[in-house]
């Protein structure tokens, strides 16, 4: 055998055993919850088998790092993606994210922004035949063992607080409010008060999405999940990057809640503030901070919960 065939069986050797290591590492029947290290902003990636739900992606392209290092590199497309609400620290990596992958479901609300990226973001949607759905609490995503409810917004919240921009429509009313389109209506609110939050159930486990909700909604949300049964968590993505917008006593003292995820990086707000993790520590809640472990990687089967950070 020639030095160059000796080269070249190396290499598919190499190549390989790359690949089949690849296969391995993401078929463990498992599911990841992953938030992402990309600065001060939100982006959370689940994976179980080959189905992706990606939940916000951060105010840049850096989510596409996060991608790569735990979708294997042949799995081009991504099954659902959520923008919990349209501000820029949320949406913006999603652009880089529809140039890169192929993305078959997008669930948004459809408060508009005037900002030029999220324009950018609609028409590439549009342009790409996205399947874009507007949800609402009783809204549910199934595939295989995980299941995605959503808790909020409600159907009557849009209906009252929603104006759309068509010309001439002066009432305020919504004939549709969970109709799929992104960026059809307007609104006096903050967009804040209008995240898409979730509740994702795998086995006996629950892992609370939480977009930048405010103090108000969280208050809403105690009873909400305490009549439903739902009192108890394994896992909360913390709002608004531990901002205090999101304190609310009501809320983590009715529900119970066993870890914390901060996503967060360099920033001048002081994310997150002390008084956050006050609150988180007064109820047991052990706190994991992107800006200080980088991704942030929880597996669990069904039974059992772990993490390498």
């Amino acid at each position: 055998m020639s030095k160059r065939w000796k080269i070249f069986f190396v290499l598919l050797v190499l190549a390989t055993v790359t690949v089949w290591l690849s296969v391995f590492s993401t078929s463990s029947g498992g599911l990841k919850v992953i938030s992402c290290n990309i600065g001060q902003g939100d982006a959370s990636l689940i994976i179980y088998k080959n189905f992706e739900i990606l939940i916000d992606g951060g105010p840049n392209n850096k989510v596409l790092d996060c991608l790569s290092t735990y979708m294997p590199f042949w799995d081009r497309e991504i099954e659902v993606v959520m923008i919990t609400h349209p501000q820029a620290d949320h949406y913006t990596g999603i652009i880089s994210v529809l140039d890169n992958y192929k993305v078959d479901k997008i669930l948004a609300n459809a408060l508009n922004s005037s900002n030029q990226s999220y324009q950018l973001l609609k028409n590439k949607t549009l342009l790409m035949g996205i399947d874009v759905i507007n949800p609402v609490r009783g809204t549910s995503i199934r595939s295989n063992l995980i299941q995605l409810d959503i808790l909020y917004p409600t159907e009557s919240f849009l209906a009252e607080n929603y104006r759309q921009l068509t010309a001439g429509n002066d009432s305020g009313e919504v004939s549709s409010a969970s109709s799929g389109s992104l960026g059809a209506f307007e609104s006096k609110l903050d967009p804040n008060e209008f995240s898409i939050i979730s509740l994702l159930r795998f086995g006996s486990f629950k892992f609370l999405f939480t977009g930048d909700a405010s103090v108000k909604i969280l208050d809403d949300l105690a009873t909400t999940m305490s009549e439903s049964g739902d009192n108890s968590i394994n896992y909360i993505k913390i709002p608004h990057h531990g901002s205090k917008s999101a304190l609310s006593e009501r809320f983590y003292g009715a529900i119970k809640i066993g870890v914390a995820s901060i996503s967060v990086g360099k920033n001048s707000y002081g994310h997150p503030r002390p008084e956050i993790l006050d609150l988180l520590k007064k109820h047991n809640i052990q706190v994991f901070r992107t800006d200080e472990l980088g991704d942030i990687v929880f597996e669990t089967d069904g039974n059992s919960i772990w993490t390498d950070n």
